[in-house]
């Protein structure tokens, strides 16, 4: 027996100290008169509660203080208090919702060097700040000092009940000034310090704008803790200014990117995320846009080779400028279209690995190819506009976006060579349709009026000589003119 004693194992013990240990960690035992806790309600009996207040040593409150105006106790067991603790020793810690009614001198000068809070009615709005009736006692609070935040108006304060702190007492409390704003600061910096030891990167929290920059807004996550939206990730659609997505006052969602010490241990840098919550919207953005579809868009920014549609929020195709008009030559994307534009677009591709969508903005205006035989017929005699003159013939323009070519063979054998030689890109011909080719997109032309003789020569060959003014000698030549007729008249 006395073997099996010697073998046994130490484990109670080991288990009796780690037991101790775990009781003990994160007892606060560097509490200190003054202190505000939130402890939970673990008895109530006749005349008083008692509280845990996190520390080895149980804290009490006396009952009547926490009674309702009925007289009736609010609160039950496991139920939280926020108290203030106004004595201490090594069996027991007293606390208190907060100093009322009336009270001694001694008593508010005890609340003055213990900074014990007292609580206070604002009677009025005076010069400079508030009157305060605490304890029976009138007091004064600086206007500075009645809130976290810059007061404009008194008037919501006028007859408010509060808790103060007394910072001044003199001639035996006929002279009392009081702060509310240390009281809420402690407030905010105990709320901030518990958000800030919980809060992690890639947590999703909802907050309100509170501030817009053009970089970006600030968004309120908690009491005196505010991160940062930076524009670019406000949206997945382009932003110019942060208002075009938010505005100040407005909940917003957030996914929190990353947190940095800032200049004081107190004031870390959140980096927040807006969009990142809403999810990529390429995901099922090949579901949404099919080959072929025709969409609405607005052209969010203009580039040498094209414009960006953004056809929703995030997502953007691209028009090449190639496919920007049927109808005109276009050199620039401003030529056409402008950003903010809302505009008809057809999907030409799409390649999902690139997140590439091209589109083309002339498909969806529609073909002038497609109606071409319905305008024009092989044989007919049109006027037509030259377009360009090359050494191979004269690109005609026939009406917007169809063009078609006059041979330098057939300008070679008219009668009117001559003319159509000097004429210039932009002045009006007559041309003849020979014979059009839809699928190549090729209209071949020869020169209007060439097969009626001789008559059309004589009757339009200034049709293809630029205008010119009656005369090009002026007042003096045609002096000159008239005086050598009237001398071969005489003659």
């Amino acid at each position: 027996m006395n073997d099996d004693f010697e073998n046994a194992s130490p484990e109670p013990e080991e288990n009796f100290a780690e037991l101790l240990e775990a009781y003990s960690a994160g007892m606060n035992d560097a509490i200190q008169v003054g202190d505000q806790i939130r402890g939970r309600i673990i008895a109530i009996s006749d005349q008083s509660v008692f509280v845990d207040t996190g520390t080895k040593v149980d804290g009490v409150v006396e009952k009547n203080e926490l009674l309702d105006e009925e007289g009736n106790l609010p609160f039950s067991e496991g139920d939280e208090l926020d108290l203030y603790v106004v004595a201490y020793n090594e069996s027991e810690i007293r606390l208190s919702k907060a100093i009322s009614g009336a009270a001694g001198a001694q008593i508010l000068q005890d609340a003055w060097s213990q900074k014990i809070p007292v609580e206070g009615k604002v009677v009025a709005a005076i010069k400079g700040g508030f009157q305060v009736e605490i304890a029976k006692r009138r007091a004064f609070c600086p206007i500075s000092q009645m809130d976290v935040v810059h007061v404009d108006d008194p008037a919501p304060y006028v007859d408010q009940t509060f808790s103060f702190l007394i910072k001044r007492f003199e001639e035996s409390g006929r002279n009392i000034v009081v702060s509310r704003r240390e009281l809420l600061q402690k407030e905010i910096d105990a709320s901030r310090k518990a958000f800030m030891d919980a809060l992690e990167p890639d947590a999703v929290l909802e907050g309100t704008v509170t501030r817009m920059m053009p970089f970006g807004v600030f968004v309120r996550l908690a009491p005196g803790v505010e991160g940062l939206v930076h524009i670019s990730e406000l949206s997945w659609s382009r932003l110019d200014t942060p208002d075009q997505a938010v505005a100040v006052g407005d909940t917003l969602q957030v996914r929190v990117l990353d947190i940095k010490p800032g200049q004081k241990s107190d004031t870390p840098k959140i980096s927040l995320s807006a969009k990142q919550v809403m999810g990529d919207p390429w995901a099922d953005a090949f579901q949404k846009v099919q080959v072929g579809a025709t969409l609405p868009g607005k052209i969010t920014r203009c580039a040498p080779f094209g414009a960006f549609v953004e056809l929703f929020p995030g997502i953007e195709g691209l028009v090449h400028i190639s496919e920007m008009s049927y109808t005109r030559r276009v050199m620039r994307a401003e030529e056409v279209v402008s950003p903010g534009d809302a505009v008809m677009v057809v999907v030409k591709s799409i390649e999902p690995d690139r997140k590439r969508i091209s589109l083309s903005l002339k498909a969806a205006k529609g073909d002038p190819w497609d109606t071409v035989m319905d305008t024009f017929k092989p044989g007919e005699t049109v006027p037509g506009w030259i377009e360009k003159k090359e050494t191979f013939g004269f690109f005609i323009n026939l009406s917007p976006g169809i063009t078609g070519l006059l041979p330098k063979s057939k300008i070679a054998a008219s009668k009117n060579a001559t003319a159509l030689e000097s004429a210039r890109p932009g002045a009006e011909i007559s041309v003849t349709i020979d014979n059009i080719n839809v699928a190549e997109r090729k209209i071949a032309l020869s020169v209007g009026g060439d097969e009626d003789g001789g008559e059309s020569e004589n009757r339009n060959w200034k049709d293809y000589v630029p205008s010119r003014s009656a005369s090009h000698l002026g007042s003096l030549g045609d002096q000159l003119q008239e005086a050598l007729s009237r001398k071969k008249g005489g003659g």
